[in-house]
């Protein structure tokens, strides 16, 4: 798709934690076309363009949502709260991006997040689900603390409305608790960690890791041994983070990678 560049109105701005807030956008459909897992940019100024990603699948209704992480400390996410509280409409940049999901696939999915890189996959299973109602879905959310789980009410939904979808939530923080609930299952510590405990291969599975490129290597190092090619792993991190070589080398120490579950660049 073309990128485009239009004016979009700020329909609602809802904080759905300390941290994060939900924004929803609206514009002409035609204009806001997007695939998802594709991410825009929002404008803080004439020479500032900060992205995000795109929350929701293509549905005609002309709204964007987006799911932003505050960092008061940080100039550009200061003055982009402030804008989108204080004017009503915003110059957006669309659609970015080539971690997509293909139409008219069939392979399972293995969606792995950190933090607001649920956003992404957020869009991702809505089109899936919506095209295919019987695909095999699994969700792996990691964050910080068990507070930062700011959807885990919508995964548990989707979880107990399918039957081929699956919820695991990996909280870091040590003295987290977790009540028995249905919909969701719970891990403790890293995601890397985790997965390499309860996956044994991932062979015919596309996979789509949203986080930081720390979190986002350290899983692709997990999940190589377990028979991961590079063509069924899908980042948007491989774009702007390139490694090589992309594989970790046979002698490599997958425990020397950078790990941060809770952070991921702006975009998302």
């Amino acid at each position: 798709m073309t990128v485009r560049t239009l004016t979009c109105q700020v329909e609602t701005v809802e904080d759905l934690t300390p941290d994060v807030f939900r924004v929803v956008l609206e514009g002409r459909a035609e204009a806001i076309a997007h695939a998802p897992g594709q991410y825009l940019e929002l404008a803080v100024d004439d020479d500032t363009w900060v992205p995000f990603s795109i929350a929701c699948a293509e549905n005609g209704e002309g709204r964007l949502e987006l799911h932003i992480q505050h960092w008061p400390e940080r100039t550009h996410s200061a003055r982009l709260r402030e804008l989108l509280i204080h004017r009503n409409r915003l110059s957006v940049r669309l659609p970015h991006g080539d971690c997509i999901l293909p139409a008219d696939r069939r392979e399972p999915l293995l969606l792995i997040a950190a933090g607001t890189g649920f956003a992404q996959l957020k869009a991702i299973v809505e089109a899936a689900l919506a095209e295919n109602p019987e695909r095999r879905v699994s969700i792996w959310w990691a964050v910080r603390e068990r507070r930062d789980l700011y959807a885990e009410s919508l995964a548990r939904e989707w979880a107990l409305a399918h039957p081929n979808v699956d919820f695991h939530a990996v909280v870091e923080t040590p003295e987290a608790e977790f009540e028995s609930r249905p919909g969701i299952v719970w891990h403790q510590g890293r995601i890397d960690e985790a997965l390499a405990a309860e996956l044994d291969a991932v062979a015919g599975l596309e996979i789509y890791l949203a986080g930081s490129p720390g979190m986002v290597y350290a899983c692709v190092d997990t999940l190589a041994p377990m028979g991961l090619t590079e063509a069924q792993v899908h980042s948007d991190v491989f774009s702007y983070a390139p490694r090589v070589p992309f594989l970790p080398l046979p002698d490599s120490d997958p425990d020397q990678a950078p790990l941060t579950p809770g952070e991921e660049r702006e975009k998302s």
